[in-house]
């Protein structure tokens, strides 16, 4: 099946609520190009540069989310053009988002990530962690970020009631923690799931998913 044909079946698929990322890493912009033109508007990237030079290349109506883990040093070369970053896992990267954000006069839109899985490898924020980041001063401040959502990489395992459990986890907290909005936190998004568990992660509450091999296939890491 072509790229558009996979896309036209998963979005057939998928709930009309959900939100789809295209993750698009390592992915020639000739491939983007064909999604973008089966109707795709929004793409995921785990690269800041290679972010970048797409976004330079490609139509400017496209949402751009940063969706790896992001070094506070990079943050300035996607300020500019960055619709939502998805691991932000410290207060100190809020921080940095927040002055980048505010040198272009924007306001960028975060996914505070969570770690829910038993993984060593994963990055993430604890519940208490995000809870006492939230309400503190310092956050108040940051007038140029807005957190809108939640997101969580569940544990990489066959074990399907493992998975359940970890997406249930996120999903109640982002219950507990949605009626507490404030000028710069107002929580619509809850982001879990991807290519292998996407459909676990609707049942389980999610309204955004992070889908790549299934619609471009394996990635070339060469």
């Amino acid at each position: 099946m072509s790229i558009t044909e996979k896309l036209t079946t998963l979005k057939k698929a998928l709930p009309k609520q959900v939100m789809l990322v295209a993750v698009s890493k390592t992915k020639p912009v000739s491939d983007l190009m064909e999604a973008y033109n089966a109707g795709q508007r929004v793409f995921g990237e785990n690269k800041i540069q290679e972010m970048a030079e797409k976004w330079e290349e490609m139509p400017k109506d496209i949402q751009w989310h940063m969706i790896g883990h992001v070094q506070r040093n990079k943050v300035k070369y996607m300020a500019e053009f960055v619709d939502l970053i998805h691991g932000v896992d410290s207060l100190k990267l809020l921080k940095e988002i927040n002055k980048q954000a505010k040198k272009h006069n924007r306001v960028i839109n975060c996914l505070l990530q969570i770690k829910i899985a038993e993984e060593d490898s994963k990055f993430g924020l604890s519940a208490e962690d995000t809870k006492s980041i939230l309400s503190s001063e310092e956050f108040s401040e940051l007038q140029n970020i807005k957190i809108v959502g939640l997101m969580g990489m569940a544990t990489f395992t066959d074990d399907v009631s493992q998975v359940k459990k970890e997406f249930q986890f996120l999903k109640r907290l982002f219950d507990e923690l949605k009626p507490q909005e404030t000028k710069n936190c107002v929580l619509q998004t809850l982001s879990m799931g991807m290519s292998g568990d996407y459909q676990l992660a609707i049942d389980c509450g999610s309204n955004m998913v992070r889908i790549g091999s299934s619609i471009f296939g394996a990635r070339n890491y060469d």
